[in-house]
């Protein structure tokens, strides 16, 4: 997996962390589940010493209460040192504006700038492509977070008439750039082939672009062990098919590297396996799959609870536990090398039984 940039503070034995776990919606507190009980193990083992506190932003509250998110929620989540997240989404609230004021909310409120998705394939049969083996496709796309198309800049002019025009302004700053571009490099920086690929659309957003090109080339110069490339981002697409093991740490703006970070997770063997972190070093922070409610398989016990287990992981790193990380990354890639795994991955397992064995091979890697 990517290890995301260190926290200020290590993590101290005699001060427990404080998680907040938000389950969200349909299966999104069916997988979270797993990793909460894989928290509660590490802690009853004396691996870990965490306080866990669930918060019920979602769907549920918002159709009892009229609100998703209490008044002083993100305030509320500065006090954790991280977040683990669910999913949000449910057909009894068509618009989904309560998944954008949480998501976007918690990125925004809370400076997540980093958007991280490490992609791996753990096992030839998960692998989509004729063109390159499982063990090419080891990658890790770094996303900023907080700008570009997605900061909410536009509007409508002349709505509800034959003239109605949408306006949706990218913003670019320099700062912004500068930081996920260092990120990228700090991330890549712990892997062994270092490499960074840029990855833009100058050659249709010039002055973007340009900002992205010369920010780029000025903070590789403080990483000379780093090797360096520039892709536009359709040919990175097309790339990413032919010859995913190119491809080592991407780093990208905010729309492309959503594109992207998807077609990327299929390539690791789908969305039931794709993890996330939200992350700005030395802050609390925010983990989560990255796949959606799923309404409809919830409560069938068929949901992959891998994507919750491997944000976790990253959680743990963000944490400075390294040594739990490295476990667990471990005992999913076996659990998957094994077969005991849920339907979408080709397995049996329900969701539970799927959790019980990445537990019980962690703690069989910390008893070693």
């Amino acid at each position: 997996m990517g290890r995301p940039t260190r926290r200020e503070t290590p993590a101290s034995d005699s001060v427990p962390i404080r998680i907040a776990v938000i389950p969200g919606d349909g299966i999104g507190g069916e997988v979270v589940a797993e990793a909460v009980s894989l928290a509660h193990d590490l802690r009853s083992e004396g691996h870990l010493r965490a306080e866990l506190e669930e918060l019920d932003w979602g769907a549920e509250r918002l159709l009892a209460t009229g609100r998703a998110v209490p008044g002083d929620g993100f305030d509320r989540l500065r006090t954790f040192d991280a977040i683990l997240a669910g999913a949000f989404g449910d057909p009894r609230v068509p618009d989904g504006e309560y998944m954008r004021e949480i998501l976007l909310g918690l990125r925004f409120q809370l400076d997540l700038f980093i958007n991280m998705r490490p992609v791996r394939c753990m096992h030839e049969r998960l692998n989509p492509l004729k063109t390159a083996s499982a063990d090419e496709i080891d990658m890790v796309i770094v996303r900023e977070n907080t700008e570009g198309l997605y900061c909410g800049v536009g509007g409508l002019v002349h709505e509800h008439s034959t003239d109605e025009t949408a306006l949706q302004e990218m913003v670019v700053t320099r700062r912004a750039v500068e930081r996920i571009v260092r990120a990228a490099f700090e991330i890549a920086a712990s892997r062994p082939r270092c490499k960074v690929t840029l990855v833009d659309k100058a050659n249709a957003l010039p002055f973007a672009g340009r900002l992205w090109q010369k920010v780029f080339a000025e903070v590789a110069a403080s990483f000379p062990r780093a090797a360096t490339e520039h892709l536009y981002a359709d040919v990175a697409a097309m790339e990413m098919v032919r010859n995913p093991g190119r491809f080592d740490v991407i780093v990208t703006e905010n729309l492309f590297g959503d594109l992207l970070s998807d077609l990327a997770a299929m390539l690791g063997g789908g969305l039931g396996l794709a993890a996330s972190g939200n992350i700005h070093p030395g802050r609390v922070s925010m983990f989560e799959p990255v796949h959606g409610s799923a309404p409809d398989i919830a409560g069938t016990g068929t949901a992959c609870p891998l994507a919750a287990l491997g944000s976790f992981g990253l959680l743990l790193r963000h944490v400075r536990r390294d040594d739990l990380a490295d476990a667990l990354d471990g005992a999913i890639a076996d659990t998957v090398v094994a077969g005991e795994v849920t339907p979408d991955l080709g397995g049996r397992c329900t969701t539970s039984e799927v959790g019980r064995a990445v537990r019980r091979r962690v703690l069989e890697r910390l008893a070693a």
